[in-house]
């Protein structure tokens, strides 16, 4: 009985793991269409700075095509609101845009962005909590209700935070207690971030698309191709 509870459990481990997702951190069209035809991405999350460099579009409108891109594959949308009314309000908005839009919900120091997440939940309104740094504040708004919580990786070893060390955390804490919530590691800098965050345990890897476009390469694949088509071309010529 217990050997068959212990593979049991590294049966379930294993399928854990296996629901890692990808989405692509981004608010650019040709960026999404480019590695949408890698069939591996799960969604989308924007924010304000990314908005940024598309320059002259306008923002309702860009968000409707990324949705329209991205079928019924969730869409984080940013508010810019700081009261919970104004939070609130944005959500709401944003969600009328298109059915896919996930409402992005910062994590404010006075508690409002919270608050304005428990309406939105019990609204039925789904939301990416943004802009967390450390494991309470990824564990409050779990509790208050998020559909996603997102630890911006980076910005908290920025901080002094061990960023790994959170992740385990809060994915084991999430999974004890049954939360359908899940953690989007984000602020991600190059490669090995990915591998560092997915290894901890992350349930989703937002990636910038500068970064995204380097993870299929490493030399030593393209010497081996290399050494495998002057291979070939020898087979070839002997014929």
């Amino acid at each position: 009985m217990y050997l068959f509870e212990k593979i049991k459990k590294v049966n379930c481990e294993c399928i854990i793991k296996a629901l890692l997702e990808i989405f692509l951190d981004t608010a650019n069209i040709d960026e999404m269409k480019h590695i949408l035809k890698w069939g591996i991405i799960d969604g989308v999350t924007t924010n304000q700075k990314i908005f940024l460099n598309e320059k002259g579009v306008d923002f309702k409108t860009r968000i409707k095509e990324i949705c329209n891109l991205m079928g019924n594959k969730p869409v984080s949308v940013e508010s810019n609101g700081k009261t919970v009314s104004e939070i609130v309000n944005d959500a709401r908005d944003f969600t009328k845009i298109a059915k896919n839009v996930v409402a992005k919900v910062p994590m404010t120091k006075d508690g409002q962005g919270l608050e304005a997440l428990h309406i939105l939940s019990n609204e039925g309104i789904k939301t990416n909590v943004t802009v967390m740094m450390n494991f309470n504040q990824l564990m409050l708004a779990t509790k208050a209700g998020a559909t996603y919580v997102s630890l911006f990786y980076n910005r908290a070893k920025d901080s002094g935070e061990n960023a790994v060390k959170i992740v385990r955390e809060i994915t084991d804490w999430i999974e004890h207690n049954n939360y359908d919530t899940k953690l989007i590691v984000g602020s991600i800098r190059k490669p090995d971030d990915v591998y560092e965050a997915v290894a901890a345990g992350a349930h989703i890897m937002t990636i910038p698309y500068k970064i995204l476009i380097q993870m299929p390469f490493h030399p030593k694949t393209e010497d081996t191709i290399e050494e495998f088509d002057k291979a070939w071309k020898e087979f070839i010529s002997n014929k």
